[in-house]
């Protein structure tokens, strides 16, 4: 039989040296659908026909059949090699709640779910699906790894496990037989001459550029300049209680914003749907942190906002393909138009000098690293100083989705903590709503629910300022 693998990127190990017990790194989603269609005319959970569906499209992401394997001595990158004892009953999974299950219970359920690392044994995903909640809905709880989707490859395969009209789609999947991992005396071989390669692609690569001085000055200076942008607003993060190392519990809360007024907002005060949401993300901080008492006029929040990389031909590629802006958000400041303001000329400029550019080099640089060198890095990322937050803001379809033929109502994303990170933010764009996942360390931020109301508030206060400054242009 023929051995088949595929390697982790860099990026993609990264999420697995960053993970540790109080730091598990899977991303995910709380969903909530139309209950009638998961239910037979008995009442009974149709558990096996999801697990059938789910099944069948495994073939169109094949990376959910397949489990990391480590190259002897450490002396390469990973490699996904097919599970050969795959069960689709362990990936796909049901729960219930005491009915009839309330909010609260289910982000309760969601958040121990979400505290436990996956089996590296595995293929590093997990779907929870959840009966008993009040109003006969059901709900999802979707649990894969970093290091296999980043956010807009998760949002792909979403679109695979679920269908854009009521009746759902059964393929008829090809038969699939799992590949024989390779023998680890062979991958060992594989990964160092696999190194040898990399490294003599460098060092060709550097020796093409210094026979051409001008272009390779023109590139460093280039490189440079973008990466001289991670210092705007200061190199270092102001130093708050959302910096704080976390334990192994975690807290989630949700908030929900019209679309509409997100785009009202855009549309009369200008700038980008993106710096409409940090100005709103920042003003929820500003709440939170004035009920804290470290509020200041002049402080300044920095956060970390992936950018994906991905390409139109890469739809449905898994792994990581992402790239990265640091914007300030000057919290500080009462009035929110001036924040708004602030982040709409910050992040233009970022734009304008290629920061993601510029990170997206260092990204590739990381391709180059002894295998060592990524997992002592990666394991220096937990204590970085350079940022206090992730808003991870995706674009979602703005028609809906189905699973079983039930419409999804409400979908969260969830993004992991580091260990100095106890508030991450992730946004998702579904069906004219922001839906906004607040995923905190439980003991680090007993006050989540001050930031929920802080963003919801914030959102609300900028699309105030919007139609009455229409108001008057009408006038």
């Amino acid at each position: 039989m023929t051995t088949r693998y595929d390697r982790l990127n860099a990026l993609d190990e990264s999420f697995l040296h960053l993970e540790r017990l109080d730091t598990p790194m899977h991303v995910g989603a709380l969903a909530v659908f139309e209950g009638g269609p998961f239910f037979d005319a008995a009442g009974h959970f149709r558990l096996a026909d999801v697990r059938e569906l789910v099944e069948s499209r495994l073939h169109l992401i094949p990376r959910f059949r397949r489990r990391v394997m480590n190259v002897p001595f450490g002396a390469g990158r990973p490699v996904w090699v097919d599970d050969d004892r795959f069960d689709i009953a362990y990936h796909v999974r049901l729960t219930a709640l005491p009915r009839p299950g309330t909010r609260a219970q289910l982000l309760t359920l969601t958040e121990g779910i979400q505290s436990q690392v996956l089996d590296r044994s595995r293929p590093l995903w997990e779907l929870w699906f959840v009966e008993g909640l009040e109003d006969g809905h059901v709900a999802l709880i979707q649990k894969p790894h970093h290091s296999l989707v980043d956010g807009i490859s998760g949002v792909d395969v979403a679109t695979v496990l679920f269908d854009f009209e009521p009746v759902p789609t059964v393929f008829d999947a090809p038969d699939w037989e799992p590949a024989a991992p390779p023998d680890p005396a062979d991958l060992l071989f594989d990964s160092l001459a696999e190194r040898v390669g990399d490294q003599a692609s460098l060092v060709g690569a550097t020796r093409r550029l210094l026979s051409a001085p001008r272009v390779a000055l023109d590139r460093v200076a280039h490189v440079a300049r973008t990466v001289s942008t991670f210092g705007t607003g200061g190199v270092m993060a102001t130093r708050t209680s959302l910096n704080r190392p976390v334990g192994r519990h975690r807290r989630l809360s949700t908030v929900q914003v019209a679309l509409d007024d997100v785009k009202a907002v855009r549309r009369v005060l200008s700038g980008t749907v993106n710096d409409v949401v940090l100005a709103g993300v920042g003003g929820g901080l500003r709440a939170l942190l004035e009920s804290r008492g470290e509020l200041e006029p002049d402080l300044s929040l920095k956060v970390y906002c992936p950018v994906s990389v991905r390409g139109e031909g890469e739809h449905l590629g898994l792994g990581n393909r992402l790239s990265a802006m640091f914007v300030p958000l000057v919290v500080g400041e009462d009035d929110p138009l001036a924040r708004l303001r602030a982040v709409q000329e910050t992040t233009a400029d970022l734009k304008q000098r290629e920061q993601p550019l510029g990170a997206a080099y260092i990204v590739a640089m990381t391709e180059y690293a002894a295998p060592t060198m990524l997992g002592m890095a990666a394991r220096l990322a937990h204590s970085q100083p350079f940022f206090n937050l992730m808003v991870s803001n995706l674009p979602g379809p703005q028609v809906p989705l189905y699973c079983m033929g039930a419409r999804m109502l409400e979908a969260y994303p969830i993004v992991p903590l580091s260990r100095n990170l106890t508030i991450s933010v992730a946004i998702l764009s579904y069906c004219g709503r922001l839906h906004i996942g607040l995923l905190a360390d439980r003991d680090r931020v007993p006050d989540l629910e001050v930031l929920a109301q802080g963003i919801e508030d914030s959102f609300a206060e900028l699309a105030k300022i919007a139609k009455e400054r229409e108001r008057e242009d009408e006038e």
